[in-house]
């Protein structure tokens, strides 16, 4: 007999990993049933989907932190990242984490239609594409979670480095242990590889991915492994359908925001809608600032800097800080930060002609992204430089202007970190303005167990066979 499962969508939104007991056969009053191939087709157009940072954005030299949120306060998990305090055992300050609940909501909700859809009625064309939708938001998933809460892929020690739990079917009980870095990046590798031969070029809407936006993520995952040849090869197929550069320079001439809005579905660039805050996106920026290194880097005819930050003076900044913050609402642009952008394929396949020592190809990729940055077209090209190290130094600084806030400079420094030519000892002098009490010079190394974000105390509670992936200490065990 087919299997006949209900479930509202309601609930499904709300399913966590560790949270539900049984599954559900009951369907609550007033609650759309999940029944049919194109019910679950539907599932995977998830707009609002979020991913807040909040547990480790201020381990990163682009980010800066308001003085009044440290100077007198007790310590919190914004202090001690931004102070990059190692002596803390931060399980003890981390009782649950939106970031890694939310992603095994996420992962939850794709194994759900890759589990069920079989069982329903429908077309079978419909049902195996949904299959490679959900495989690929599932791959883009564990990649958010790998890279957060574990060491960046090293090739020489992945196959024993602590991973995170892989879900594969939908099984709201299951009690798993870890698996491994190099497992991990197996199965987001192998779910890509399954599903590219089924999606779209242009999928029904914005928020089922498109063939740009997989092979832009199977660029991703082959570059963080150091396997440059099949990232090489990716990153050209994913522009092969969409290479579009949203011109700022243009826009700037336009009038720019406050002129003409540019909401999320008129953004060409973007390949894949997720968010830090939900779509209401860079408003988090008004309080989460731009430091001032990495303000430094914009020249005075920047438009990723003109046309949206601003230094104040207002209540939103220190005054006199040198930092800056995003200054535009999300109705007028839409800025992606952890989802994936065409520029963003561009600087990975630059980033690759500079490792295989073809340096004038890469810089005629950051050449023709900063033409399209920068309004004096004197300043917006550079010289190719002679060395390997020169032009990845140039292409690491143009990542950190392209592809601000969210998880990517997070995510560099840690794989940079592996890299001696690359890797970076970052300094926070603080505070800047506050001359009552005294300036502190904080460092943060580059083989620092704080890049690696421990698990939350709910899952660690729920789930007995789940151990850190640092030396700390779990509070109840």
């Amino acid at each position: 007999m087919k299997l006949r499962t209900y479930i509202t969508l309601a609930l499904v939104t709300l399913f966590t990993l560790p949270a539900c007991n049984k599954y559900l056969d009951i369907v609550p009053k007033a609650k759309t049933v999940i029944s049919s191939t194109e019910d679950y087709y539907k599932l995977i157009s998830l707009p609002n989907r979020g991913y807040y940072t909040g547990n480790f954005t201020y381990l990163s030299d682009d980010f800066w932190i308001r003085e009044s949120y440290v100077i007198g306060l007790p310590k919190n998990m914004d202090i001690i990242n931004f102070t990059f305090d190692e002596q803390v055992n931060r399980p003890e300050y981390l009782t649950s984490s939106n970031y890694y609940n939310q992603i095994y909501t996420y992962i939850n909700r794709w194994n759900m239609v890759l589990s069920l859809i079989d069982d329903t009625n429908g077309d079978a064309s419909i049902k195996t594409l949904a299959k490679a939708e959900a495989k690929v938001l599932r791959a883009f998933d564990y990649f958010m979670l790998i890279n957060v809460y574990s060491k960046s892929y090293d090739p020489a020690t992945a196959a024993t480095d602590g991973g995170v739990i892989i879900m594969d079917k939908y099984d709201l009980e299951a009690k798993k242990a870890k698996s491994s870095v190099e497992e991990v990046y197996k199965f987001i590798q192998n779910d890509l590889d399954e599903a590219l031969p089924y999606l779209q070029e242009k999928p029904l809407d914005v928020y089922h991915p498109s063939l740009a936006f997989a092979y832009a993520l199977k660029t991703k995952v082959h570059l963080f492994k150091r396997e440059y040849a099949q990232a090489k090869a990716a990153a050209q197929k994913s522009l092969s359908y969409n290479g579009q550069i949203f011109d700022l320079v243009k826009y700037t001439a336009q009038g720019g925001p406050n002129v003409l809005s540019v909401p999320a579905a008129d953004n060409p660039e973007v390949l894949s809608y997720a968010y830090v805050s939900g779509v209401t996106e860079m408003n988090f920026a008004y309080t989460n600032l731009m430091s001032p290194e990495l303000r430094s880097l914009f020249n005075t005819t920047d438009s990723r800097y003109n046309l949206f930050f601003t230094s104040g003076p207002n209540s939103n900044i220190d005054a006199g800080s040198g930092t800056a913050y995003w200054n535009v609402p999300y109705t007028k642009f839409f800025y992606p930060t952890v989802g994936m952008k065409t520029t963003e394929v561009y600087l990975m396949l630059a980033e690759i002609y500079a490792r295989e020592g073809n340096y004038t190809e890469a810089m005629s990729i950051i050449n023709n992204l900063r033409s399209k940055r920068i309004t004096n077209p004197a300043q917006a090209q550079l010289a190719v430089p002679a060395t390997t190290k020169a032009t990845m130094d140039i292409i690491i600084q143009e990542r950190r202007k392209e592809l601000m806030f969210g998880v990517n400079r997070f995510f560099d420094l840690k794989r940079f970190n592996l890299e001696p030519d690359y890797a970076k000892t970052l300094v926070h002098t603080f505070p800047i303005v506050n001359k009552t009490v005294p300036q502190v010079t904080y460092t943060l190394k580059p083989n620092s167990r704080m890049y690696i974000i421990p698990f939350a105390q709910d899952v660690l509670k729920l789930n007995p066979l789940l151990t850190l992936n640092t030396n700390e200490t779990v509070p109840f065990r």
